[in-house]
Formats: C-alpha cells, sequence, structure tokens
C-alpha cells in the first residue's frame, strides 16, 4: 500500500506543479484586482477557528528555530506511518495557544510583521486546487471571502503584481517541498522495507489520543529530523 499510496502522492503534487507553471502572473493580478481585497487588521487570520494551521516553509521554520524553537511542531495530520509505528510529516507548523491564536499575534496585532512568515505574506491570496461542490478540482485564488476584510477596493497595478508573482513563488516552494518530502519518504520505505499501512496509522493515532507520546520524523533542510510530541501539544488547532 506505503508505495502505491506515496507515487500517487508524488504524481499529484508533481502535476499541481506543472499546472501551476502555466499560470501568467499578470492573468492572476487581474484576478486580485476584481476581488479588491483590502485588510482591516482584524487578526482573525491568526487564529485556528479561522484558518487551522500556519505550514512553515523551510526557511520560515529556520528562522523560528533561531529565535523560539518552543514554538515549533510537527505539522498536524502527519502524512505516512512506518513500521515501527514512526510518524512521517512535510514540515513544521507553529504551536498555536491553547486559545487557537498565533503565539505572535498580541491584541490583534503581529508581533514580528517585518519577519511575517511566507504564507502570512500571500494570505488571503492563494493559488492551489481545491474540491468544488461537484468535489471536481478547481484553482482557488482567495482564502475566507467576504469573510474578513474589505472588498472591491482600489489596489494599484504595482502592489497587485506583487502579490501575484508572491503568490505564485509560495505556493510553487510549498509543492515542491511536498514532492521532496514524498520522494525520500518513498526513497526510505523502499530501503528499508517499510510499508505505510492505514490501519496501523489509525491504530497509532488512537494511542495518540489517549496520551502515549509518538516520534515523527519531520522534513526539514533536505532530512528527516525525529522529534517526539503529546497530543495536548496540538490542543490549539482541535487535533487529532
Amino acid at each position: 500500500m506505503s508505495r502505491s499510496y506515496i507515487q500517487n502522492q508524488l504524481s499529484y503534487f508533481s502535476e499541481e506543479l506543472s499546472l501551476l507553471k502555466n499560470w501568467n502572473e499578470s492573468e492572476l493580478a487581474a484576478i486580485f484586482r476584481d476581488v479588491g481585497f483590502s485588510c482591516l487588521l482584524c487578526g482573525r487570520c491568526c487564529t485556528t477557528d479561522f484558518n487551522g494551521h500556519v505550514f512553515l516553509l523551510d526557511k520560515d521554520a529556520a528562522w523560528v528555530k533561531a529565535h523560539n524553537p518552543e514554538y515549533l511542531l510537527p505539522a498536524p495530520e502527519f502524512e505516512l506511518i512506518d513500521d515501527d509505528g514512526v510518524f512521517y510529516v512535510s514540515g513544521y507548523t507553529l504551536k498555536a495557544r491553547e486559545n487557537g491564536t498565533c503565539p505572535y499575534l498580541n491584541h490583534e496585532r503581529c508581533t514580528i510583521y517585518e519577519n511575517r512568515f511566507s504564507i502570512c505574506r500571500i494570505y488571503p491570496y492563494m493559488l492551489h486546487r481545491e474540491p468544488d461542490r461537484k468535489k471536481q478540482l478547481k484553482f482557488r485564488q482567495i482564502s475566507g471571502l467576504n469573510e474578513h476584510g474589505e472588498y472591491n477596493q482600489m489596489i494599484s497595478d504595482e502592489e497587485l503584481l506583487k502579490a501575484a508573482k508572491e503568490t505564485i513563488a509560495y505556493e510553487s516552494e510549498w509543492l515542491s517541498q511536498m514532492i521532496d518530502f514524498f520522494s525520500a519518504a518513498q526513497s526510505l520505505f523502499i530501503n528499508q522495507g517499510f510499508s505505510h499501512v492505514r490501519k496501523a496509522y489509525d491504530q497509532r493515532i488512537q494511542e495518540f489520543r489517549r496520551g502515549i507520546p509518538v516520534e515523527v520524523y519531520v522534513w526539514y533542510q533536505g532530512k528527516f529530523v525525529l522529534t517526539t510530541v503529546r497530543c495536548e501539544e496540538y490542543a490549539g488547532f482541535g487535533w487529532p
């Protein structure tokens, strides 16, 4: 099961990256212009109630490691498990406070705004496919549409093009990180004779929920980094 599952994931992310390369920055900027999003500094996007977790690219995780390593967690919803019951995940996330807010949020303001992370810089813009109501994969460009901020505002062409470039760059980096993760996992699982079995995964998650700590290999800067986590550390996410 593991080899077909991992290969399917590799094929999916590779296809996504190929499709992404066909997007023209000017066309994406035109979509952003039609939306005309303007931030109201409400801070809602910095909460797990509104946005789930903050996935950190390697360069963002490196900044947190250098300044607040205690804020790093393996990203939730681990992707794989091996025969020894060890999980594998494609990167890090920020540990949320128990109330679900970002640890860098203070009085609805980002305390590291000049050093904010890649995903925070492009939000609410995005460029990846999600299932629509008919479960067909469609490219989505805006997150949380009509749920925060102001719309139909005038935005300069320079700002729009910059946002489009940064959005395409972020999505490309994220997809590349996912491809690298599954490629490395595939090689490791083949070499070790491991199999990713969904039943074993679910059983281990149930143990995790009961308070048993688990080991997780996090994909970071081209290698797997072993860490141990407990379920309560994910309390701010409401997971698992």
